[in-house]
This record gives C-alpha cells, sequence and structure tokens, in this order.
C-alpha cells in the first residue's frame, strides 16, 4: 500500500544542489571584490593617520621621529606612541606587511609605509596600485605614494 506521501525526487532534490551551487558561484567572487576594496581602504585610512600624526609630531616637537624600525616603536621612540597608534602600527598591514617609518640621513624628510621584507606580490601589488588610485596619482612610480626599494611599496612622503 502507498501511503498518500510523497518525497523528493533525486532529480528535484539535484536541481536544487545545481541551483544553490550557481548562486554561490555568482556571490563568492562579488563577496571577495568588497573583501579586497575593504582592505585597500582600511590601509590607505591608516597611512594617512599616521602621515597627519607624523605631520603632528613634527610640528609640535620640531623633529622627525627617526626610525622607530619596521613594525616597532621600541627603543627612544615612546614619544611617537602619543601621535600614532602603536597597536594598529605594530600589527601586520590590512594588505600584508609590516608598517615602517624611515626619516632620511639629512633629517630632510620622513616616509611611512609598508615593508613586505621580499618583493610584493602581483596580489599586493595589485592592492598598492589601487591605493596608490585612491589616495595619489594612480602611478607607483610618481606622486606622493611611491616605492623606493625592491621589498618596501607604498610610502606616503611627507617632507618638511
Amino acid at each position: 500500500m502507498r501511503s498518500g506521501h510523497r518525497g523528493f525526487t533525486l532529480v528535484e532534490i539535484m536541481i536544487v544542489v545545481v541551483i544553490i551551487g550557481l548562486l554561490a558561484a555568482m556571490a563568492i567572487p562579488a563577496f571577495q571584490k568588497v573583501r579586497e576594496n575593504s582592505r585597500i581602504s582600511r590601509f590607505a585610512s591608516d597611512l594617512r593617520t599616521f602621515a597627519s600624526g607624523l605631520e603632528t609630531m613634527m610640528l609640535e616637537v620640531g623633529a622627525l621621529p627617526g626610525d622607530p624600525g619596521t613594525g616597532s616603536l621600541s627603543g627612544g621612540h615612546a614619544q611617537l606612541s602619543e601621535y600614532i597608534n602603536a597597536a594598529t602600527y605594530t600589527q601586520e598591514t590590512s594588505i600584508g606587511g609590516e608598517w615602517d617609518i624611515d626619516s632620511s640621513d639629512m633629517g630632510l624628510n620622513c616616509v611611512v609605509g609598508v615593508d613586505f621584507g621580499a618583493a610584493p606580490t602581483s596580489e599586493q601589488l595589485a592592492m598598492l596600485e589601487a591605493v596608490d588610485e585612491l589616495i595619489d596619482d594612480g602611478d607607483l612610480t610618481t606622486g606622493v605614494f611611491r616605492g623606493y626599494e625592491s621589498n618596501r611599496r607604498g610610502y606616503l612622503t611627507i617632507e618638511l
């Protein structure tokens, strides 16, 4: 005897699975693009914040901060932590690498940026180009946002 209850057929279940798979395939790239844009925006925001803090320090103290070291505010750079968020500075950037502040040997300018420790990957280079389009001229070889060394990319130059 057959009861009046009918279940789903295998074909119906497979159609539902295929539809869910197609929806996921369309949603995942969009989600990844939003995530990448968020990482780029956060990096640009942090970069501007550090540059502003350094400018404020230079105006108030009358001197450049020196080189605190990549991703570190150790040593005689405690004063620098009054002007930039040490917790953000000491953690990895949103696009990879570590934050870095350098002053020229002549004491004429100061730069803040990211040190990847090696040449940036193609993904990191693409994100740096996107940051450059967001805050500068879109060219990593010109403007105030540019690379200086093969392993260090993305410096915002602050000149006195």
